[in-house]
């Protein structure tokens, strides 16, 4: 079961890197459903290169820690990613489904928008399972 997990929410985590990195060097599929926006429909934010790079290394990053917390690669951490690791990825992850109360999360005011609906539909729910999954983690380890 944790190897499925984990298998599992490193594929999550390495699509989701590709994504960015197809974002930030200038792809177009998908690109105004994923960006927050405001009534009018104006983006919140159009991040470029760097910030999609970023994003995409945390991601892979984050995938990582998932396999190595859970014993499928051998790598040394520092004791306290090796012991909190898998807790801060919930957190974080839980805390992104909850949201900032306007423009992301379960929470937020701004529904309407194509951003706001997806949200609702797949990026909340992807977070929320995130969490789930990596807490759920931690206590079968």
């Amino acid at each position: 079961m944790i190897q499925f997990i984990s298998v599992l929410l490193f594929a999550v985590f390495l699509f989701l890197s590709s994504l960015h990195i197809y974002w930030g060097f200038g792809g177009k599929w998908g690109g105004s459903a994923v960006l927050p926006a405001k009534d009018d429909g104006q983006h919140v934010m159009m991040p470029g290169l760097l910030p999609c790079l970023i994003v995409a290394i945390g991601l892979a990053a984050v995938g990582l820690l998932v396999l190595i917390n859970t014993g499928m690669i051998a790598f040394a951490l520092p004791s306290w990613l090796q012991q909190y690791g898998l807790w801060i990825i919930c957190g974080i992850f839980t805390l992104r489904a909850i949201g900032d109360f306007r423009y992301v999360g379960f929470f937020k005011q701004i529904k309407h928008t194509t951003f706001g609906k997806n949200d609702t539909r797949y990026y909340s729910p992807l977070c929320l399972a995130i969490g789930l999954l990596t807490a759920l983690l931690e206590m079968l380890r």
